[in-house]
């Protein structure tokens, strides 16, 4: 979900909690990974779309839309062979959408709290369906599902959906909840602003507007268009617009769901009994936990009480305690709250890595920044999830952003390797994808559509009709992936990046003028695997030098009277070799990434 800023990115970077750092032990799920957890986030109605007409506001018809079933063997096997232990499959559970279903027994949805013709995969209609959109044969889609779940758990790789707890669509009604299951909303005292026991917050006497001018599909039409959506009390918008008229730039297609916080009392707590949303929510993902889906990337997360997660995470993994949770979260300060007393497993590191990253590939940041991230977090890294794209953030390859994919390649370097958390890439990351055309709803901004119906270009030459070799690629395209591949591959099976330490080693040589604030180099380590990696974000070739401090050398076991030697493993084609300083040479072409192994 799109997000509110919950502080000044400026001084992020220098977040300090007012209490000690405590070692946080590691979860179930992160006791029994041997292997990193590398997450693959495939949008799935746009993933095996092989529809190239990319009209803007286009219909289903004319713009396609893929499917459950276009996730074949072939695919998952490719994803697999990049490193790849999860695969996160975005967008399945029911929303809204500007297709007509009704013949299938699915009313049609209201256009004026509905954006783009495909409907935001976050603003769920029906918590116990998936999108028809996504199935070959629409009445026998959460089949479909199941048979996606069997077959990507024959290919070795667990799946991960979408669970969105803070809010759901304004048009919410399930049509397929399971017998005896009472809908949100069913039993609430709409008379009442606040009640523990209602699923929704109520405007009291207030009837809700549709924001003026909200133009969901552009000049075209739809047949439930017309500015009437009727909801009285209104109810309170998603992302806490405690008005009737929410702005067009609100979420005001969602409304927020009641989980026992009074907002218009000082955010009072009641929490006893247990409120009936908790119920509600625990009952949903015990659901979909019973599908056998692996994890949970739940969004918005710190939008719902920490209780909440406190209560619920720990009856959902009696069910399976491999599951994963992952919180979409970005208040650094609440990180170890979310971890300690919400149970997660991950957290989302958008506010600190990736913001520091992307300032570091266009300019604005210096590389000696990226460890000061790290020892903030240094209690809580193996929990934290780092990623340069997903479906929220603009396209690496996108000219908003570093314009060519092999300048962002070193800080996905940098993502994949620099701790013991899971790392993420999002589909078409691999190849390319610049996120180019105006999509219609979404409009041209440097991501790939979540509004539309919409084919991805670079992402489709990949798929290659659904035979997903990657026939189509340029030669350009091919090494690009490969090299993702061979990343990613060291870093969920090396031990040094599984299991090792970590020291950073760029301040020391900045200091000594060994390289500039342009190029980045830590050291993983663990037992006799020991590995420099080393990223450089410069515009012209240089020739630096690259020291190991000496009392890295005691910790790693190396002697300064010894021979040593070191072989990139990233791409297999340079070799260095240590002085009596335990110092190496290397040049560096611009944007260049190396992961040396010292022998």
């Amino acid at each position: 979900m799109r997000k509110i800023v919950f502080m000044i990115a400026s001084v992020a970077i220098a977040i300090s909690c007012s209490r000690p750092k405590e070692i946080i032990p590691p979860t179930n799920s992160m006791q029994k990974a041997s292997n990193k957890v590398v997450i693959y986030q495939a949008f799935t109605r746009l993933f095996g779309n092989k529809n190239t007409t990319n009209k803007s506001y286009g219909t289903v018809e004319e713009n396609g839309v893929g499917k459950f079933n276009d996730i074949n063997d072939a695919a998952l096997r490719s994803i697999k062979a990049l490193g790849v232990s999860h695969i996160w499959f975005t967008g399945v559970i029911e929303h809204g959408v500007l297709t007509d279903y009704t013949q299938y027994g699915i009313p049609l949805d209201d256009a004026d709290v509905v954006k783009g013709r495909a409907g935001s995969p976050y603003a769920i209609k029906d918590y116990y369906d998936v999108n028809p959109d996504l199935a070959q044969d629409v009445k026998n889609r959460m089949k479909e599902f199941e048979q996606l779940i069997e077959r990507t758990h024959r290919n070795n790789l667990k799946v991960i959906i979408d669970f969105v707890p803070n809010h759901v669509a304004r048009g919410y009604k399930s049509d397929v909840k399971p017998a005896g299951v009472k809908d949100l909303g069913e039993t609430d005292d709409k008379t009442k602003a606040f009640s523990a026991s209602n699923n929704f917050y109520y405007l009291v006497g207030e009837s809700f507007k549709v924001p003026k001018g909200f133009k969901p599909l552009g000049s075209n039409t739809f047949p439930t268009l017309d500015g009437l959506f009727e909801e009285t009390p209104a109810k309170v918008t998603g992302n806490d617009q405690f008005t009737a008229s929410p702005g067009i730039n609100e979420w005001f297609e969602t409304v927020k769901l009641n989980y026992g916080v009074d907002y218009q009392q000082n955010r009072a707590k009641h929490f006893e009994p247990v409120p009936d949303t908790w119920n509600k929510m625990r009952d949903i993902l015990l659901f979909w936990a019973n599908k056998k889906v692996d994890g949970f990337r739940c969004d918005m997360a710190e939008m719902v009480p920490v209780e909440f997660w406190h209560w619920v995470i720990p009856q959902i993994k009696a069910v399976n305690d491999e599951l994963v949770f992952i919180a979409e979260i970005y208040n650094p300060n609440e990180y170890r709250n979310y971890i300690e007393t919400g149970k997660f497993d991950f957290l989302y590191d958008k506010v600190l890595l990736y913001d520091t990253l992307r300032g570091v590939i266009n300019g604005d940041r210096k590389t000696s920044d990226i460890a000061t991230v790290q020892q903030n977090l240094s209690d809580v890294n193996p929990h934290m999830l780092h990623f340069l794209e997903n479906h929220d953030e603009q396209r690496a390859a996108s000219k908003f952003f570093a314009g060519d994919p092999w300048r962002a390649f070193p800080a996905m370097v940098v993502s994949a390797t620099v701790d013991k958390g899971p790392v993420m890439i999002y589909f078409g990351q691999e190849v390319g994808e610049p996120g180019l055309g105006n999509e219609g709803f979404q409009g041209e901004d440097g991501r790939t559509t979540i509004f539309d119906y919409w084919g991805v270009p670079e992402h489709q030459k990949w798929v290659n009709n659904g035979k997903y070799d990657g026939e189509l690629l340029s030669p350009e395209q091919k090494l690009l992936r490969q090299s993702y591949g061979t990343l990613l591959t060291i870093a969920s099976t090396n031990p040094a990046i599984v299991l090792g330490e970590y020291r950073d080693i760029t301040k020391a040589n900045v200091a000594n003028g060994n390289f500039g604030n342009d190029v980045h180099a830590f050291v993983r380590f663990a037992d006799e695997e020991r590995l420099i990696v080393v990223t450089s974000y410069n515009v012209a070739e240089q020739a630096v030098k690259v020291q190991l401090p000496r009392d890295l050398v005691e910790e790693l076991g190396m002697s300064s009277s010894g021979a040593y030697s070191a072989k990139d493993i990233l791409a297999n084609n340079v070799e260095v070799t240590f002085d009596n300083n335990l110092t190496f040479e290397v040049k560096l072409k611009p944007n260049s990434a190396f992961i040396f192994r010292i022998k």
